[in-house]
């Protein structure tokens, strides 16, 4: 699962930084998702370290009776425009000392490694799969490395346009194991109606609206 909207009236990639927590949107977002996952078999709940997935996650840990778990390998991408404005044309990219690191799209140069994401996120899913054997496990991660696990599971390309990731805001994105092998991979937005619009998956950028980073 993909954490909900995040407090950020600067607008600034808040990526591994503490003390950013949910909106108040984001927390109905959060017990929305509980809700719709209240009659699953869930018997492990885990989050990254972060702020916004704890209490992402607390809600449905709360409704199955679990104790929250947290696991690193979950946390956000790093990223070197940590804590700083982001944007064509504004913000950190209109800066040239800044330049050096947009070289490389493919690795990428800018943060953390797509393969390097791929591999502890594996790790992680599969640590979730063996402490719910048998049933069902809820992670809650960020949108970056969700859709770079997706996308290796699904063998596509690591590299992408962002804009083109179907990761919104407190979505779930299904791994099927049967035994140690994952065989499907299944996506859905039980909070859809609370998203704004354009910060849904496949959604056109809106000049001067809102942003969401960092997520």
């Amino acid at each position: 699962m993909r954490h909900g909207e995040v407090h950020n009236p600067e607008g600034v990639l808040y990526g591994r930084r503490a003390g950013y927590h949910l909106s108040d949107l984001g927390r109905r977002m959060a017990d929305r998702v509980a809700e719709h996952l209240a009659e699953r078999d869930v018997t492990h709940v885990v989050a990254s370290p972060l702020e916004r997935a704890q209490e992402t996650a607390s809600p449905i840990a709360k409704t199955h009776g679990l104790d929250l778990a947290t696991d690193e390998r979950l946390i956000e991408a790093a990223n070197v425009f940590e804590g700083k404005t982001f944007g064509v044309g504004d913000g950190a990219l209109k800066k040239p000392a800044n330049w050096k690191y947009l070289t490389n799209p493919f690795r990428p140069s800018w943060g953390e490694p797509y393969v390097e994401q791929v591999v502890r996120m594996m790790r992680a899913l599969d640590a979730a799969r063996d402490a719910a054997r048998g049933h069902e496990a809820v992670c809650v991660s960020h949108q970056l490395p969700i859709w770079i696990v997706r996308s290796f599971v699904e063998r596509r390309r690591l590299w992408h346009d962002p804009r083109k990731r179907e990761c919104t805001l407190a979505s779930l994105t299904t791994f099927t194991y049967r035994g140690d092998k994952i065989v499907s991979v299944g996506y859905s937005e039980p909070a859809r109606d609370l998203v704004p619009a354009h910060l849904l998956a496949g959604a056109k950028p809106v000049k001067g609206g809102a942003k969401a980073f960092g997520a």
